[in-house]
């Protein structure tokens, strides 16, 4: 603990801390003695989770409210944070979209984009100097098992989590010898509010990872990137679907959602 401390302390950064693997992250990094800064729109979620983490492990919790759909909100984040020693950032904030393409809300749409595309871009670009400077830390960036290959009836979701899979590749390789380690985590099925609000019920899916257990099992491997499969079961099911020829394996999960969706 205190060498992760050392390395990534002292303090934390978590954008979508409120709720699922983003209010994971804070309450483990919590427990490893990193003060934090909580980023969501909901700001009684986080002075909720704040009182109780500042309560527990004794540190210093400042959040802040924020709608990453907004353009200048990245750059806001950095402007409030300018005079905290962040020697990790954890850009865990994003939201799906599932069915057919066609019939996708198109405002909606653009704020995924902005959620899980532009946020991410913004926020490494601001705080990658500041971890240049201090020689250390890391960045953690939320993408998806999904990114592994474009997903049939979840085709924005999925391609905008490719994004973040390649950025977190790229910037790896960039930053390696900075001193500055970045991991890239394609989680699967995991325990969380937002599986409910696209139709999903957590209780009757298998292979539902906890989002105490992802968050754990990544920052202890922040420096195995570039990227990390939280799920055996995940991975194992896309490494058989990008093996297959592409054309197959894009079929087979159309109709494998259709028969879902009937069944």
């Amino acid at each position: 603990m205190t060498d992760f401390a050392d390395r990534y302390g002292p303090v934390a950064l978590v954008t979508g801390a409120s709720s699922g693997i983003g209010k994971a992250f804070a309450e483990d990094l919590a427990a490893r003695g990193l003060d934090l800064v909580l980023v969501a729109r909901r700001v009684d979620r986080l002075e909720a989770i704040a009182a109780d983490l500042a309560g527990r492990h004794g540190i210093d919790v400042t959040i802040l409210e924020a709608d990453l759909a907004r353009p200048d909100a990245p750059a806001a984040i950095a402007a409030q944070t300018v005079s905290r020693n962040i020697g990790l950032l954890v850009s865990n904030a994003g939201f799906s979209m599932k069915g057919d393409h066609a019939t996708n809300d198109p405002a909606e749409m653009t704020d995924l984009l902005m959620v899980n595309c532009h946020a991410p871009l913004q926020l490494t670009r601001s705080f990658i100097p500041q971890l240049r400077a201090r020689g250390k830390g890391g960045i953690v960036l939320t993408s998806s098992v999904e990114a592994l290959i474009g997903c049939p009836y979840s085709a924005a979701y999925s391609a905008s989590k490719a994004l973040v899979k390649a950025l977190g590749e790229a910037l790896w390789a960039e930053l390696r010898d900075d001193g500055i380690d970045v991991l890239t985590l394609c989680p699967g099925a995991t325990e969380s509010e937002a599986a409910a609000r696209i139709g999903y019920d957590i209780s009757k899916m298998a292979h539902v990872m906890k989002a105490a257990d992802v968050a754990a099992q990544t920052l202890d491997r922040i420096a195995d990137g570039p990227t990390f499969i939280s799920s055996d079961h995940y991975r194992a099911t896309f490494e058989t679907l990008t093996a297959m020829p592409r054309p197959d394996a894009l079929i087979a999960m159309a109709v494998g959602f259709r028969a879902s969706q009937a069944s």
